[in-house]
């Protein structure tokens, strides 16, 4: 950062919000009037890019500055681990920090709230008693273990379960005004010299959509939520159908929740405006990812890396930023640095420990806890790689400094605003490894309606993307790789082979780049094959806690 410093950070996430459904995004429905003028006042990116489509792993990102497959946290290995959390390294800078939210994926148990000094997760997705002590453990292990994942099934099952009972609409009364109340709490009892961090999840925008009666007569008037398809698991799997008018009795619900959440976050912003608190506090409010509402005849936000689930709204409000929109592409997990900049927070002279949550292999993995200034929003030097040294570069930097050496003429005639500071072509990249408790509610709802999923099914696909303003191209290994030209297809609706389109071409050699970097391309399904030769491995304690857990007889 080039100036002024604030002394607190609030770091909104709405979770599964996509931003053509907002209104300073030119949505022409009254969902979000706070965050419109709050617009007024903030810079408005048009081109930020979530590094997945759901929650645990963007959350990871955020926390730690890394891609997906840096931190590892996914659902086959569900918790974050070994990894300096920006949490961690404010409060050892003598900030209050506190995260505030009701998604199920931001628990101890995942290691999301390591670091935080006040946490409350107003839901888990399995019970309790699985997420903590020796059965956490057990899981780690299950998790850790091939055969003994594959063993573990039953467990994801009960997560399919708890997914199932949320889309019932069962205990889906919001929790975001308790979420807004908690904050406001921990932020008046804040006494430290140096200021707070707050960091709150809103899940209203995820399923099911039951919102407060008063947005629902709005938005969705005349429609009964339980009327509707709230699983979409039973549309992916090809058991139920879904005609136009019951899309747009779900489309309703969903912008009824938004405004919800909307009304919430205006009570905060005043009251932090009425304490006066406001002008000294950074805010930072965006969705970890979008939602799908019958395009490209999908549902949710699985098994697909399309704009609608990774283009995601991006709103900060700083005073080294200028009211205004920006149209260059920005990534997500450089809001991370974007934090500390804010703050002037330097991790690197906390002299955090490898106990801390440091990996210790910084400089080889471009993990290092010295501060990047071409990773913050705040900084003269933003996304200008090839200031980076070469052992501190990640896969995505890596992957843009190389991809711009090796093909400079690759951005079109009028692709200026999709050139980092340099001058190049810049990407952003996205990773998806195979869902766990998806997959297999989808198999679940298929099964019951007596539909066999094929082995080439999306669901059963990883996928990587590179995306510039321009461009994107998907790699998966079980289905056809996707190329599109955004600047002329920006619904993604005509796939573009890159043989054909030079722009499409040096997008798939830019992932290319970047999956090199980040230890291989995944094209090969048979690394998610199950290895039957690891049951031998586990010891008698581990044996017990698999019993008591159902995974063996």
């Amino acid at each position: 950062m080039d100036g002024t410093r604030h002394s607190n950070v609030l770091f909104v996430v709405l979770d599964t919000v996509r931003k053509d459904h907002l209104g300073m995004y030119g949505y022409e429905k009254e969902t979000t009037p706070t965050l419109s003028q709050f617009a007024e006042d903030a810079t408005v990116f048009e081109s930020a890019v979530a590094p997945a489509p759901w929650t645990l792993p963007v959350h990871a990102s955020l926390f730690t500055g890394r891609y997906p497959s840096q931190h590892g946290a996914d659902q086959g290995s569900p918790y974050l681990e070994d990894a300096t959390t920006l949490a961690s390294i404010l409060s050892a800078a003598g900030y209050d920090t506190a995260c505030y939210s009701s998604n199920a994926w931001i628990t101890p148990y995942t290691g999301l709230t390591d670091g935080f000094d006040h946490q409350d997760s107003f839901f888990e997705v399995l019970p309790g008693d699985v997420l903590s002590g020796p059965l956490a453990s057990a899981w780690q292990a299950v998790n850790d273990n091939d055969y003994l994942r594959e063993l573990a099934s039953k467990l994801v099952r009960v997560g399919a379960m708890a997914h199932a009972k949320l889309a019932s609409g069962e205990g889906a009364d919001s929790k975001t005004p308790t979420v807004i109340d908690r904050t406001k709490s921990f932020i008046d009892d804040s006494d430290s010299d140096q200021g707070w961090f707050a960091f709150v999840n809103l899940m209203d925008a995820h399923l099911p959509y039951y919102p407060p009666e008063e947005y629902r007569t709005e938005f969705a008037p005349g429609v009964d939520p339980d009327s509707v398809c709230q699983n979409s698991k039973e549309f992916n799997s090809g058991a139920r159908n879904i005609d136009d008018d019951e899309w747009e009795a779900i489309r309703g619900l969903y912008d009824a929740e938004i405004a919800h959440m909307d009304a919430e976050l205006g009570r905060l912003f005043a009251w932090l405006r009425e304490t006066g608190q406001w002008e000294d506090t950074t805010v930072v409010v965006c969705a970890d990812h979008g939602e799908l509402h019958g395009e490209h005849d999908l549902y949710g936000h699985e098994f697909a890396l399309y704009d609608e689930l990774v283009n995601v709204p991006l709103l900060v409000k700083h005073p080294e930023l200028a009211a205004d929109r920006r149209d260059e592409l920005v990534e997500l997990l450089d809001l991370h640095e974007t934090v500390l900049d804010a703050l002037d927070v330097d991790p690197a002279a906390l002299n955090l420990a490898d106990g801390d949550g440091a990996s210790g292999d910084g400089e080889e993995n471009g993990d290092s806890l010295a501060r990047d200034p071409t990773r913050s929003l705040l900084s003269s030097s933003y996304r200008s790689f090839d200031t980076v040294a070469d052992s501190e570069l990640d896969p995505g930097q890596r992957a843009v400094r190389e991809q711009a050496v090796a093909d400079e003429t690759a951005a079109t005639a009028d692709g200026d605003r999709d050139r980092n500071r340099d001058g190049h072509t810049d990407y952003a990249f996205i990773e998806y490894a195979q869902p766990v408790i998806e997959t297999h509610h989808l198999e679940q709802k298929a099964s019951e309606a007596g539909i066999a999923l094929p082995d080439d099914h999306r669901a059963y696909s990883r996928l990587r993307a590179a995306r510039s303003t321009d461009a994107k191209y998907v790699r998966a290994d079980r289905i056809s790789d996707e190329g599109y030209r955004l600047d002329e297809d920006p619904a993604e609706e005509t796939p573009v082979d890159p043989a054909a389109d030079a722009v499409v071409a040096a997008t798939e050699r830019a992932l290319a780049r970047f999956e090199e970097a980040a230890g291989g391309a995944w094209i090969d399904p048979s690394e998610t094959d199950d290895d039957t030769a690891g049951l031998d491995d586990a010891d008698e304690e581990t044996r017990e806690r698999l019993r008591e857990l159902g995974y063996l007889e």
